[in-house]
């Protein structure tokens, strides 16, 4: 039975180092990857998805302006609330010091 991972980022940077990791596994077969982006820095994320190959399954699609981090952190949990009920991952992967991490 495959188990099901769920990623979680949302700047280039936890984007470019979780790429190699978030490659291998897609190559194996005991493995479900789920990509969720929360797209906090939507136009350099999108040039290292694309750079990597790698596709959203998911896109919080979470930045407004003017923004408050209260708000931020807000939006992530309600948006992930729903997917994380609907996926039930076995392992939530997660880098970085972001708000995306922090939720």
């Amino acid at each position: 039975m495959q188990k099901k991972i769920m990623a979680v980022f949302g700047t280039r940077p936890e984007a470019i180092k979780m790429a190699p990791l978030l490659k291998a596994l897609k190559e194996n077969e005991n493995y479900k990857l789920v990509i969720t982006v929360t797209a906090q820095h939507r136009e350099m994320l999108d040039q290292v998805m694309e750079l990597f190959k790698l596709e959203a399954d998911y896109d919080l699609d979470i930045m407004q302006d003017r923004q408050t981090l209260s708000g931020l952190s807000a939006r992530i949990i309600n948006k992930l609330d729903g997917i994380l009920s609907q996926e039930k991952p076995d392992l939530l992967l997660v880098h970085g010091d972001t708000s995306s991490t922090f939720i």
